[in-house]
């Protein structure tokens, strides 16, 4: 095995999960493509590296499947995105709507600070320490 290459992400609405991920996180949409069952496969990823790990955004199918959206983690930070610049990401971030729960703050590991996302699951934006 070489990598992770994708994890889903459950969420309610393809375009506005699009939006979110492009335009208030930077990433970068890698595929949209239709299905015959008339769902898409849609898979966005952080930065310009076609081989980082991606999130396929699901669309939620039924009352089973909208229950978790928001909360696949069960409230713990689920998600991680790195960066090699802390204050420059959480600035860009900040003035595009993105919800920070907490201050940044500096550990042994790097500067972090949790975020939401569209949906409520929790990330941790961090710059490992060098």
């Amino acid at each position: 095995m070489r990598r992770v290459a994708l994890v889903t992400l459950v969420v309610d609405d393809y375009d506005e999960a699009i939006r979110f991920y492009t335009e208030a996180l930077g990433f970068r949409l890698a595929e949209d493509a239709p299905r015959p069952d008339g769902s898409r496969w849609v898979v966005v990823q952080p930065g310009g590296d076609a081989t980082a790990t991606g999130l396929l955004l699901a669309r939620a199918k039924d009352e089973d499947q909208r229950s978790r959206v928001g909360d696949q983690t069960g409230g713990r930070v689920g998600f991680f995105l790195h960066t090699d610049d802390f204050a420059r990401d959480h600035a860009r971030m900040t003035a595009a709507g993105v919800t920070f729960l907490e201050k940044p703050r500096h550990e042994p590991y790097g500067t972090v600070a949790v975020f939401r996302d569209l949906y409520g699951n929790r990330w941790d934006l961090l710059q490992p320490a060098a």
